[in-house]
């Protein structure tokens, strides 16, 4: 299995505590997170490191940005062997209307999406909102 560390080395990412620390806490996380939760979570961290450490996940397919429809970014841990592209890596999202709670359900794959002629996907978001089965009692 592969270490956080090897991951971000792979990644060309240099290794600092910080960045070893926001994707422990990613790991733990069974939801997605916004920036708000991170730095809640890591209070006398500078704001602009945990942002910075977040788009650097981001653009080397760490993290994907959710946008669960309530108007705050939300991050979680791709899966491995995640490279974000829009024919193989996207899920969906289920974004709970009592809890808040947005989780990737990584089992279930966007299918691919045609679009007309001239046209040129860049991104594909399915969020499909209800109740979570914590929140269902089932």
């Amino acid at each position: 299995m592969q270490t956080i560390e090897q991951l971000l080395e792979s990644k060309n990412i240099r290794i600092t505590a910080m960045r070893l620390l926001i994707y422990k806490f990613l790991a733990e996380k069974k939801v997605a997170v916004t920036l708000s939760d991170i730095e809640n979570t890591f209070e006398k961290a500078d704001r602009t490191t945990l942002y910075r450490t977040i788009k650097t996940f981001e653009e080397n397919t760490i993290v994907h940005q959710i946008d669960d429809g309530t108007g705050v970014t939300k991050y979680a841990l791709c899966e491995k062997g995640c490279h974000c592209e829009i024919e193989t890596d996207l899920h969906l999202h289920f974004h709970c209307n009592n809890c808040g709670e947005t989780i990737c359900l990584t089992d279930h794959k966007i299918p691919q999406i045609k679009v007309p002629d001239g046209f040129v996907s860049e991104n594909v978001n399915l969020v499909v909102k209800g109740m979570c089965d914590k929140c269902s009692g089932q």
